[in-house]
Formats: C-alpha cells, sequence, structure tokens
C-alpha cells in the first residue's frame, strides 16, 4: 500500500497533520508537503503553532488525505523526528526552495491561462522553519463505504 501512497502524493502540495496534547486536546492543520521517500514522510511547518507545541510533548502523528481519483482515504500514523539545523536540514532547504517556486510558478501559468485570480500566486516560507520527518509505521485505508485496511511497515 505504501507504494501507491507514494503515487498518490505526487503532486499534492498539502496534508493534514493530527495531533494531541498533553490534555488530549486534539489538533490538525494543514502543512506544506516536501516529498516521500521510502517510509519517511517530509512536512514543513514553521517554528510556532499548536502542531509543533504538541510534537514536543508527544512526537506522534496522524496525516491524512484523500485520493480525489478513488474517494480513497488514507491515514498515514507514525512518530516524528524534527530536524532544525545541520547538513540534512541544509539540503532539505534547497528541495523547499525548488519546490516553492515550481509551486508558485505552477499557480501563475494557471492564473495567466485560466485567467483566474488567486489572492495569493506565489508560495513562501517564513525563513524559521522546521522539518518533520515522520516515520510512517503504519497505513491505514479508508474506502468508500467506511471499510479500513490496515498495513503495518516493516523496518
Amino acid at each position: 500500500m505504501l507504494k501507491n501512497i507514494s503515487k498518490i502524493l505526487e503532486g499534492r502540495e498539502f496534508v493534514s497533520v493530527a495531533t494531541c496534547d498533553f490534555k488530549g486536546r486534539p489538533n490538525a492543520a494543514p502543512k506544506f508537503l516536501l516529498k516521500i521517500e521510502n517510509s519517511f514522510l517530509y512536512l514543513i511547518d514553521y517554528s510556532f503553532g499548536h502542531t509543533w507545541e504538541n510534537l514536543k510533548i508527544n512526537p506522534r502523528v496522524s496525516v491524512s488525505f484523500v485520493d480525489t481519483e478513488t474517494l480513497m482515504g488514507y491515514q498515514l500514523n507514525g512518530a516524528v523526528d524534527i530536524i532544525k539545523n545541520g547538513p540534512v536540514y541544509q539540503a532539505i532547504c534547497e528541495d523547499v526552495i525548488a519546490k516553492e517556486i515550481d509551486l508558485s510558478a505552477k499557480r501563475i501559468i494557471e492564473g495567466v491561462s485560466t485567467e483566474r485570480s488567486h489572492k495569493n500566486f506565489e508560495i513562501s516560507m517564513s525563513e524559521k522553519f522546521l522539518v518533520y520527518k515522520i516515520n510512517i509505521e503504519e497505513v491505514v485505508q479508508i474506502g468508500t463505504s467506511g471499510e479500513l485496511k490496515r498495513e503495518k511497515i516493516e523496518k
């Protein structure tokens, strides 16, 4: 199932991430999807807000999205490593800049060719951002009539 997930996420810019604080209060918010490699999902976020605060307490997340072709829903559940500096972070910064440029260009071209106006054409990340490296431990497929298929990811 994880191989299909990579195909579904290609070209997608955002996914929803759910976290929980110390008192059990949930938080779900859209996050910038950078890439998926093997069984790791890389998301970009600001270094403030509920997601960041919750992950300092509880590093577990559930990422959700829908495949609009099949209307199947998906959850990717796992633990997060937060990357905020170092050589891996620097390499990811280059990937973020490339993805920002690509997405901004697509939005501008779409706006011009369809005469559609966007409030913002360009995507721009704060200079202070974090990388959430999610170790995908479980994939849950949610069928159109509510049936669930779970797959544990073996490392």
